[in-house]
């Protein structure tokens, strides 16, 4: 069958590639030069398995049946699905997530397909969104499927999946689930269907106890660090019981990318007139971390503090919404100057911060270099780096 799939992003170009392995894909993109390089087989985003499955068919040995476009029209065109992943930014004013761009192509499949074309929302919505638009379009053929992706693995979560989840019980949603599970290459994936605003509650839970096991283990960090302990003996006493584990746990300067801060704020959010303390509490424990640490830096009276990557881990190339941008605007605050190495950068300059894409001058000129993690690069400069990095992962 022909699916749509609007956004190139980590969510869309990774579901776009599973589901072109069996069948045709047409992913809806506005930027022209994303959709020249998919229609290229050339990733526009980093992920291992995204840019390894492309290369394997431009060599001709692998079968990919997808391209891009940035007419909506001819993307929707006999689709039998159209899948929503373009980007919801959370506004702090409205406290709620932009949703614009989902309502946009919402309604250019109704206007091109009517009930032709099951939609299906993959971006992260506010609970009872689903419901909210049934009832403003008087349609049915719309669920939101939530994704549980990490950035730069995208394509690999889609191949094993932890869990397939549907917001609807229809034979349409069903036949997504399976479409699903055919691709990935893990057949006992577990499948769940329920009511879309349960499943919207799915997704804004999961992320925001991810947040939640950040911040704990951050605040963990917080109390050793100024009590003189030894960070790494207490998380490892502490996750070796199984209950807990030894995943997730690595400190950091605050939970940060695309996902987590946006989804518990949204949560937040969601959580008017329902009594609650702890939800509250993990989005003002991240803001609180990113304040410990410029405080820690500043009092050390740097001239220049060096930011080395604003990305948040290893093996990604986005730093939306990244914790580092927090403590270099208090960093600023303080009246120090802060300099960027950020390869993926090509401009001189990233939100009044200045760039130096030389990382040998770059070093030179830095007091302090903060890491949120660690890369051989920097071994060298072990003297002068600040970081959290304890596990040198995640």
């Amino acid at each position: 069958m022909k699916i749509a799939i609007a956004g190139a992003g980590y969510v869309g170009l990774s579901l776009a590639t599973l589901l072109a392995q069996d069948n045709e894909v047409v992913t809806l993109e506005i930027q022209k030069d994303k959709a020249e390089k998919v229609n290229n087989l050339y990733s526009p985003i980093r992920d291992e398995y995204i840019e390894k499955y492309f290369d394997e068919a431009r060599a001709g040995k692998r079968k990919l049946n997808l391209r891009a476009t940035c007419n909506y029209k001819d993307a929707l065109k006999d689709a039998s699905y159209v899948i929503i992943a373009t980007p919801t930014n959370y506004n702090d004013e409205t406290n709620t997530f932009d949703t614009s761009a989902v309502e946009d192509i919402i309604e250019k499949t109704i206007k091109t397909r009517g009930e032709k074309t099951t939609i299906v929302v993959k971006s992260t919505i506010p609970v009872g969104y689903i419901e909210k638009i049934r009832k403003k379009y008087g349609i049915s053929n719309i669920f939101f499927s939530p994704e549980f992706l990490r950035e730069g693995k995208a394509l690999y979560d889609n191949l094993y999946p932890s869990r397939i989840i549907v917001g609807d019980e229809t034979e349409e949603a069903k036949t997504f689930a399976k479409l699903l599970k055919k691709a990935s290459l893990n057949q006992d994936v577990p499948v769940l269907f329920m009511q879309p605003t349960e499943a919207e509650a799915v997704k804004l839970f999961a992320n925001t106890y991810l947040a939640l096991r950040v911040a704990y283990f951050n605040e963990l960090d917080t109390y050793a660090y100024i009590k003189g302990l030894n960070t790494k003996n207490i998380i490892d006493g502490v996750c070796l019981d199984p209950r807990i584990g030894m995943h997730y746990n690595n400190p950091s300067f605050g939970y940060g990318g695309y996902c987590l801060p946006k989804d518990s704020k949204q949560l937040l959010a969601n959580y008017r007139g329902v009594p609650q303390d702890l939800i509250r509490a993990i989005v003002n424990a991240n803001k609180i971390r990113k304040e410990f640490i410029a405080k820690d830096i500043a009092k050390r009276e740097p001239k220049t503090v060096g930011i080395y990557r604003l990305t948040m881990k290893s093996g990604s190339d986005n730093f939306r919404s990244s914790a580092i941008q927090d403590v270099m605007k208090h960093l600023r605050g303080e009246g120090i100057e802060v300099i960027i190495y950020e390869p993926t950068l090509k401009d001189t300059k990233f939100n009044g911060f200045e760039v130096e894409s030389d990382f040998d001058k770059f070093a030179e000129r830095s007091n302090i270099i903060l890491a949120n993690r660690i890369e051989d690069q920097l071994r060298d400069f072990a003297d002068i780096v600040y970081t959290r990095d304890l596990f040198s992962r995640d």
